[in-house]
């Protein structure tokens, strides 16, 4: 029996398998050699996470996965963990649940976020169109889980292994746990697949492009001209920058080029960051208090655009959408709109293309 049909017979996931299977040149192996497979490339992409349910106990565990990442919360004093453990998995799972069941796929019962990067890896599939290279995707917190897929890409003979952290600003909350957890699998694995990692790609002109064309098209079919358009960027605690982690530069990056191929200025298109948690002082400005200072300001209409999002999920189709879309109207705007991300539409997917591309030069 095949790797990975040993793998599919204990229920692991294998996705994007090929229909014909791949056949290395296997040259002259003696015939007591062990069967393997070889000679294949795999292409993970990977995205934050969702939880596996809107109950309190799969809201817990996505959130005790989530919130111990010492990447994430990088406090360990003794306060924080009876705060953590005391109120914060006793309190939060409930609130968080109601929210995502507000977002839910209700027909394949799982988050939006999942939808969309099992639909991403699909297509990315299906563009590259080579049965050498197998497409897989999973999530850092939650599942499909890391370590499931790199050790399902190893079974299916993925000697060389790209995984691309589908965060296109780089921080260690993000981008940089993706790759702990990458090499926390290779440290137990005896065959490990060589290994590359895409870096972020804030810059590139292809994704500048996307998120530019994507958000002119969204704002011709408005029934109103915002006032003003914020990009919304996912925040960070401010002590995490003064440490040294670029994040903030590279979305003040990604917001001038877009300022630059729209043709807006400042006033016009606005950079702010939303998503804090706790008491620390955040990356400001925060996207909440512009929101609500816009509105008292007598602005009117009012879009959002989050280019620090590869796929819609809580963030944006909840926080952005609902939370800041009230607040907007609660002090006085009128029209407001959030501007989806790219996801896997045509725009959203030149842009992995480009990406996975450039990447697997010299492989392919």
């Amino acid at each position: 029996m095949a790797p990975e049909d040993v793998l599919l017979s204990q229920g692991v996931r294998i996705m994007n398998r090929p229909e014909k299977p791949f056949q290395p040149d296997v040259g002259h192996l003696p015939r007591d050699h062990p069967p393997v497979q070889w000679g294949r490339i795999g292409v993970l992409l990977v995205n934050l996470g969702t939880p596996d349910a809107t109950d309190f106990w799969s809201m817990r565990r996505y959130l005790k996965e989530f919130l111990s990442d010492k990447r994430v919360i990088e406090e360990n004093s003794l306060i924080w963990k009876l705060v953590f453990n005391g109120i914060i998995l006793t309190t939060r799972p409930r609130a968080k649940g109601r929210d995502y069941d507000t977002i839910w796929n209700r027909e394949k019962n799982e988050g939006p976020l999942k939808t969309i990067t099992r639909s991403q890896s699909d297509k990315l599939s299906a563009m590259l169109g080579n049965d050498r290279l197998v497409v897989d995707w999973a999530m850092r917190y939650g599942n499909p889980s890391i370590a499931s897929r790199v050790e399902a890409l190893a079974a299916l003979g993925c000697e060389k292994l790209l995984i691309v952290p589908l965060y296109p600003q780089y921080a260690a909350a993000t981008t940089a746990t993706v790759c702990d957890e990458a090499f926390r699998k290779l440290m137990q694995m005896r065959w490990q697949p060589t290994l590359r990692v895409a870096p972020p790609y804030h810059d590139d002109p292809v994704y500048i492009d996307a998120i530019a064309s994507s958000l002119r098209a969204e704002l011709a079919r408005l029934p109103f001209q915002p006032d003003v358009i914020i990009a919304s960027f996912h925040g960070i605690p401010k002590e995490y920058f003064d440490k040294g982690d670029p994040y903030h530069c590279h979305c003040a990056k990604t917001t001038r080029l877009l300022r630059e191929a729209l043709g807006m200025d400042e006033r016009k298109l606005m950079m702010t960051f939303q998503s804090r948690f706790g008491r620390a002082e955040w990356l400001q400005p925060y996207t909440d208090k512009t929101v609500e200072a816009l509105a008292k300001n007598g602005v009117k209409n009012l879009a959002i655009v989050t280019p620090g999002f590869s796929a819609d999920c809580l963030e944006t189709l909840e926080e952005i959408a609902v939370e800041n879309g009230d607040i907007f109207r609660e002090h006085g705007g009128r029209n407001f709109a959030a501007i989806p991300c790219l996801n896997d539409s045509d725009a959203g997917m030149r842009v992995i293309r480009n990406l996975v591309g450039r990447e697997l030069q010299g492989w392919v």
